[in-house]
């Protein structure tokens, strides 16, 4: 009978580690499961946890003047400040408005969130599921106290992008370029943190579109900045950019989530401004160089100059070959890493920025190779560090400390699913 105990225990962890890692027809069932349960998980948070005012109040504020005619956005204002956001944040949130009793139902608003929440998880399960992620992968996409507080409770315009960043990425993975270049446009209408991710689309759609059909994508981009920006730009032009897209904009210490232990001198100084800087790019450089590229076969220099020259590096017999390296693996590590690469150095990061990363983290953090339970463990120390409020010195030094690591162990990651093949079989298999 012990005998007999024992082989069933054992069938039963076998069963559960194949379920875990996908081997098990049961595996599929696992999203599924786990995006039901925070269903649940979400009409609980807004029964039972307070609603917290932050910038609500304010958009509407904001809104109330754009629909009332007021076009400069130098005098577009509300509590908290100017308006600082791009064309498509005013869009969004002015259908909000209305449909929100201009924003005194918060319980309605709430609900909407709450969709919003649901509609970019479903969306970001999909996308793991497309890039082959287990499933012992997936509760960590749902068990994120700050990430249900951010979009449920906080309404930030950041839940919004984050929808359509990961729309972008679930059409580039189905190869629907046209589609996914409207929808990442329209969520850098929606906030400039978008921009983080934007090297990553370029290459993007230059390995999987093609020279001069990315560009036409990149045209679209950028005419749907323009057409959404118009009645601002016809107002006062150079108010819409300097505000929309404040690159100098002045940030408070009180406020940062990841920057606290460098103290409030060093924080405000502009030799470290530069710094984040020059490290951003030289890190965004190596990833470009050394894993970006990759499907392309060919060295930068190679890539660079016909490009400069207005002509793809690529012929027309190598365009098709190298776009079949754009797999939605691919596609999914280059955005995201892009999109943790720009969080580490970051001037500062405020507690809505969560949103960017807490689905982030896991994705990158699996493709690295790292031990399920290293996997865990990090996530869990992000969790934590990103729920200590206000920050704290050690805090944030986790919140760096975990970014630094994801890129890290990213970056030492040989992955081989997008190297070229060999030129001569690749040649012989494409006669």
């Amino acid at each position: 009978m012990a005998g007999k105990d024992s082989g069933l225990v054992s069938q039963a962890v076998r069963l559960a580690f194949d379920v875990a890692n996908g081997r098990s027809t049961l595996s599929k069932l696992v999203p599924p499961c786990l995006f039901l349960l925070d269903a649940v998980l979400c009409a609980l948070v807004i029964w039972k946890i307070p609603y917290t005012e932050i910038d609500w109040k304010a958009y509407m504020e904001q809104v109330s003047q754009f629909v009332s005619g007021e076009h400069d956005y130098t005098a577009i204002k509300g509590g908290t400040g100017p308006l600082v956001y791009p064309a498509a944040h005013v869009y969004t949130y002015t259908a909000l408005y209305y449909l929100t009793d201009e924003g005194k139902n918060i319980f309605l608003a709430q609900q909407i969130f709450a969709v919003l929440y649901m509609a970019t998880l479903a969306l970001v399960m999909t996308c793991y599921w497309r890039a082959k992620v287990p499933p012992y992968v997936f509760p960590l996409l749902i068990l994120s106290k700050r990430l249900h507080s951010v979009f449920i409770l906080r309404c930030f315009n950041d839940c919004f992008a984050t929808f359509f960043l990961w729309l972008a990425i679930f059409l580039f993975q189905r190869r629907d370029w046209t589609a996914a270049s409207i929808a990442y446009s329209w969520g850098l209408g929606i906030k400039m943190s978008l921009l983080l991710v934007l090297p990553a689309v370029g290459i993007i759609l230059l390995l999987g579109r093609g020279f001069s059909d990315g560009l036409k994508c990149a045209m679209i981009m950028l005419n749907i900045q323009i057409a959404i920006a118009s009645p601002f730009l016809q107002e006062n032009a150079s108010g819409y950019a300097s505000k929309a897209f404040e690159f100098t904009r002045q940030f408070y210490f009180k406020w940062t989530v990841n920057w606290r232990f460098v103290g409030e001198e060093i924080f405000l100084s502009r030799p470290f401004s530069l710094i984040l800087l020059t490290m951003h790019a030289l890190v965004l450089t190596g990833f470009i160089v050394n894993k970006w590229l990759k499907p392309a076969g060919k060295p930068l220099s190679a890539i660079l100059m016909p490009i400069l020259q207005f002509s793809s590096p690529f012929s027309p017999r190598e365009e098709p070959i190298i776009a079949s390296r754009v797999t939605p693996e691919y596609v999914m590590t280059t955005i995201l890493s892009a999109n943790v690469i720009g969080l580490l150095f970051a001037r500062t990061l405020h507690y809505q920025f969560y949103s960017y990363l807490a689905w982030s983290t896991p994705y990158l953090l699996w493709r690295s190779g790292a031990h399920p339970i290293i996997q865990y463990g990090l996530w869990a120390l992000q969790e934590w560090a990103w729920n200590v409020f206000p920050s704290t010195p050690i805090s944030s030094c986790v919140v760096v400390g975990v970014l630094a690591t994801t890129v890290a162990l990213i970056a030492m990651h040989e992955d081989e699913s997008t190297a070229p093949p060999p030129t001569s079989a690749s040649g012989r298999k494409n006669d």
